[in-house]
């Protein structure tokens, strides 16, 4: 099994930034890829975006050149670098993580992009 516990969410005003980190635990090895998901309500969860272990990224259309991914593979700890937030930008945000085709999900933090 592999545990992921989000943290970093928060209230940020449009403009703002903030960063997320996902650390994993458990079942650790071969971990690949890691990634963040969001939620707004009544709509569906929608990549944000992927890393692989070998640094390779992939971003939602509505988050590029405003958001960055990075992955610290010592720590099995990856990040998201929100910068430039807009209030579409709010939504529950998920860690997710694949191991040999299996995908398991964090419980999530709250980001509110609000003046």
């Amino acid at each position: 099994q592999v545990q992921l516990v989000e943290s970093g969410g928060g209230l940020v005003q449009p403009g703002g930034s903030l960063r997320l980190s996902c650390a994993a635990s458990g079942s650790i090895f071969s971990i690949n890829p890691m990634g963040w998901y969001r939620q707004a309500p009544g709509k569906q969860r929608e990549l944000v975006a992927l890393i692989t272990s070998g640094g390779i990224t992939n971003y939602g259309d509505s988050v590029k050149g405003r958001f960055t991914i990075s992955r610290d593979n010592a720590k099995n700890t990856v990040y998201l670098q929100m910068n430039s937030l807009k209030p579409e930008d709010t939504a529950v945000y998920y860690c997710n993580a694949k191991r040999y085709g299996a995908g398991y999900w964090g419980q999530g933090t709250q980001v509110t992009v609000s003046s």
